[in-house]
Protein backbone atom coordinates (compact mmCIF):
# COMPACT_ATOMS: atom_id res chain seq x y z
CA UNK A 1 0.00 0.00 0.00
CA UNK A 2 0.99 3.77 -0.33
CA UNK A 3 -0.44 6.39 0.82
CA UNK A 4 0.68 9.85 2.27
CA UNK A 5 0.22 11.51 5.36
CA UNK A 6 -3.18 13.01 4.82
CA UNK A 7 -4.47 9.93 4.21
CA UNK A 8 -3.30 7.80 6.79
CA UNK A 9 -5.68 6.76 9.40
CA UNK A 10 -3.80 7.10 13.21
CA UNK A 11 -4.11 3.57 13.30
CA UNK A 12 -1.68 3.17 10.19
CA UNK A 13 0.68 6.03 11.43
CA UNK A 14 0.90 3.95 15.32
CA UNK A 15 1.68 0.80 13.18
CA UNK A 16 4.42 2.52 11.16
CA UNK A 17 6.24 3.90 14.33
CA UNK A 18 5.38 1.06 15.99
CA UNK A 19 7.63 -1.22 13.86
CA UNK A 20 10.27 1.29 13.87
CA UNK A 21 11.32 2.03 17.16
CA UNK A 22 10.64 -2.03 17.23
CA UNK A 23 13.56 -2.71 15.16
CA UNK A 24 15.65 0.24 14.71
CA UNK A 25 15.93 1.62 18.16
CA UNK A 26 15.53 -1.54 20.12
CA UNK A 27 16.69 -4.64 18.35
CA UNK A 28 19.27 -1.76 16.89
CA UNK A 29 19.72 -0.08 19.81
CA UNK A 30 20.22 2.91 18.09
CA UNK A 31 18.97 6.25 19.94
CA UNK A 32 17.61 8.52 17.06
CA UNK A 33 15.17 11.27 17.25
CA UNK A 34 12.62 8.55 15.51
CA UNK A 35 9.75 11.60 15.24
CA UNK A 36 11.82 14.04 12.68
CA UNK A 37 9.09 15.48 11.42
CA UNK A 38 9.23 14.34 8.02
CA UNK A 39 6.60 11.62 7.89
CA UNK A 40 3.91 14.73 7.88
CA UNK A 41 5.37 16.26 4.84
CA UNK A 42 2.29 16.83 2.38
CA UNK A 43 4.70 14.77 -0.36
CA UNK A 44 6.14 12.11 2.25
CA UNK A 45 4.94 8.44 0.56
CA UNK A 46 4.65 5.68 2.99
CA UNK A 47 4.79 2.19 1.54
CA UNK A 48 4.07 -0.62 3.18
CA UNK A 49 2.61 -4.26 3.13
CA UNK A 50 0.61 -5.50 5.91
CA UNK A 51 1.26 -8.82 7.67
CA UNK A 52 -1.19 -11.46 8.11
CA UNK A 53 -2.43 -10.95 12.18
CA UNK A 54 -2.96 -7.32 11.08
CA UNK A 55 1.09 -5.80 11.56
CA UNK A 56 3.35 -4.31 9.47
CA UNK A 57 5.13 -6.66 7.65
CA UNK A 58 7.58 -4.15 5.96
CA UNK A 59 7.72 -0.16 5.44
CA UNK A 60 8.98 2.47 3.80
CA UNK A 61 9.09 6.39 3.49
CA UNK A 62 9.64 8.75 0.67
CA UNK A 63 10.66 12.02 1.19
CA UNK A 64 10.90 14.63 -0.95
CA UNK A 65 13.98 16.74 -0.92
CA UNK A 66 14.90 20.69 -1.50
CA UNK A 67 16.79 19.35 -4.74
CA UNK A 68 13.89 17.80 -6.16
CA UNK A 69 15.57 14.36 -5.79
CA UNK A 70 13.97 11.48 -3.94
CA UNK A 71 14.82 10.15 -0.92
CA UNK A 72 13.75 6.44 0.39
CA UNK A 73 14.28 5.87 4.15
CA UNK A 74 13.26 3.97 7.31
CA UNK A 75 13.45 0.56 4.95
CA UNK A 76 12.06 -1.94 7.81
CA UNK A 77 11.21 -5.48 7.90
CA UNK A 78 9.37 -6.70 11.01
CA UNK A 79 11.85 -10.00 12.33
CA UNK A 80 8.91 -12.72 11.69
CA UNK A 81 8.69 -11.02 8.13
CA UNK A 82 12.58 -11.57 6.84
CA UNK A 83 13.70 -13.37 4.48
CA UNK A 84 10.15 -13.35 2.02
CA UNK A 85 11.82 -10.28 -0.40
CA UNK A 86 9.51 -7.75 1.29
CA UNK A 87 11.98 -4.74 1.07
CA UNK A 88 12.36 -5.60 -2.33
CA UNK A 89 9.12 -5.35 -3.15
CA UNK A 90 8.52 -1.75 -1.51
CA UNK A 91 11.55 -0.52 -3.17
CA UNK A 92 9.97 -1.65 -6.24
CA UNK A 93 6.81 0.05 -5.54
CA UNK A 94 8.38 3.13 -4.63
CA UNK A 95 10.95 3.75 -7.47
CA UNK A 96 7.63 2.72 -9.75
CA UNK A 97 5.86 5.91 -8.22
CA UNK A 98 8.87 7.87 -7.76
CA UNK A 99 9.94 7.49 -11.44
CA UNK A 100 13.03 6.95 -13.61
CA UNK A 101 13.43 10.02 -14.49
CA UNK A 102 13.89 11.54 -10.89
CA UNK A 103 17.07 11.09 -9.17
CA UNK A 104 16.99 9.34 -6.00
CA UNK A 105 19.12 8.82 -2.77
CA UNK A 106 19.09 7.26 0.43
CA UNK A 107 21.89 5.89 3.26
CA UNK A 108 22.03 2.19 3.61
CA UNK A 109 23.29 0.24 5.93
CA UNK A 110 26.14 -1.47 4.35
CA UNK A 111 24.98 -4.92 5.14
CA UNK A 112 21.87 -3.99 2.93
CA UNK A 113 23.63 -2.40 0.21
CA UNK A 114 23.63 -5.68 -2.37
CA UNK A 115 19.46 -5.29 -1.92
CA UNK A 116 19.94 -1.53 -3.01
CA UNK A 117 22.27 -1.93 -6.07
CA UNK A 118 19.66 -4.84 -7.38
CA UNK A 119 18.01 -1.63 -8.00
CA UNK A 120 20.15 0.83 -9.95
CA UNK A 121 21.62 2.56 -6.72
CA UNK A 122 25.43 2.76 -6.83
CA UNK A 123 27.87 4.24 -2.94
CA UNK A 124 28.39 7.65 -3.90
CA UNK A 125 30.78 8.09 -0.83
CA UNK A 126 32.43 6.94 2.38
CA UNK A 127 30.86 4.85 4.76
CA UNK A 128 29.96 6.20 8.03
CA UNK A 129 28.81 5.48 11.56
CA UNK A 130 25.31 6.37 12.36
CA UNK A 131 24.40 5.27 15.99
CA UNK A 132 26.71 2.33 15.87
CA UNK A 133 25.71 1.28 12.61
CA UNK A 134 27.73 1.36 9.44
CA UNK A 135 25.98 3.36 6.50
CA UNK A 136 26.71 4.36 3.04
CA UNK A 137 25.40 6.95 0.72
CA UNK A 138 23.66 5.41 -2.37
CA UNK A 139 22.32 7.30 -5.38
CA UNK A 140 20.20 6.41 -8.25
CA UNK A 141 20.48 8.45 -11.32
CA UNK A 142 17.91 9.51 -14.25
Amino acid sequence: MISTFASLSATDLYRFLRLRCEVFIVEQRSLYPELDGRDMEPSTLHVWVDAPDGSVAAYLRVLSEPDGSARIGRVVTAAPSRGQGLAGRLMAAALERIGPERPVVLDAQTVATGLYARFGFVVTGPAYDDEGIEHVPMARRP
